[in-house]
């Protein structure tokens, strides 16, 4: 992902708590430059204040939208239209959705139909099918628990072991998969296409969801894989294939 994308950021307030805006705005950064920035919702009742004063901290542009009718979500259908206008505007490459709300799936697969690039950003209640229909999905918790401090990280060691508990059986195989369809004649694949790969077949895998920062050490701590650095001809970095370790016995 070039940082020169134009993205759009439209964000559902209804939906995404305010505490973690700064650290979902620089996450956001890291995918490209947010040329837009917009909030949806009824800023009328008392439930979005905590948002008004990160607005002008962020350069967030707030659209209201009443609401009509009890049980509609008109904030819903205000964010598609603008999403589509901004769309045919062609001001932008990328579209980022903030929100937690399965009813902005079709908009997440119409955008990319169109060639968007399309990031989405929720809590972790958010619905397969609309993480599904992200380029890139992130979770907020995931953000909110890498900005802590240095010593909260290590007041909460027994939380982040639990975290790499979560690496599943299932992660596993969808690890060693992903290297064997990318892997050549000697079984290795380039950690950064494995990355790549894993990110179109599961757009919400991450390897900060299971405690680490980088795919690397995530995959160095299961054990089940063999890591090779080599020398790259065009810079000082140096390249880290991966392969599925033969298994013994």
């Amino acid at each position: 992902m070039e940082l020169d994308t134009k993205l759009a950021v439209l964000i559902d307030g209804d939906n995404i708590p305010s505490a973690s805006v700064k650290e979902m705005m620089a996450e956001i950064a890291k995918y490209g430059n947010p040329t837009i920035k917009r909030i949806y919702g009824d800023w009328t009742k008392p439930i979005l204040a905590k948002w008004k004063s990160l607005l002008l901290e962020n350069a967030i542009t707030p659209v209201q939208q009443y609401s009509y009718t009890t049980g509609k979500n008109a904030t819903d259908s205000a964010m598609i239209i603008d999403a589509m206008d901004i769309l045919y505007s062609q001001k932008v490459n990328g579209f980022c959705l903030v929100s937690s709300d399965s009813d902005f799936t079709r908009l997440a697969t119409r955008l990319r139909e169109a060639g968007m690039l399309v990031i989405g950003i929720g809590e972790k209640k958010t619905p397969e099918p609309f993480i599904v229909a992200c380029d890139k999905f992130i979770y907020i918790e995931i953000l909110k628990d890498q900005a802590e401090t240095e010593v909260d990280a290590v007041k909460r060691k027994s939380s982040l072991k639990a975290d790499v508990d979560k690496i599943t059986p299932k992660v596993i195989k969808l690890i060693a998969s992903t290297i064997s369809d990318l892997a050549d004649d000697d079984g290795w694949a380039f950690l950064g296409d494995v990355g790549n790969l894993l990110q179109k077949k599961q757009p919400n895998f991450d390897s900060r969801n299971y405690g680490f920062a980088k795919l690397t050490p995530l995959i160095k701590s299961i054990g089940a894989f063999e890591i090779e650095q080599r020398e790259n001809q065009k810079g000082r970095f140096k390249l880290i294939y991966v392969r599925n370790r033969e298994k013994t016995g």
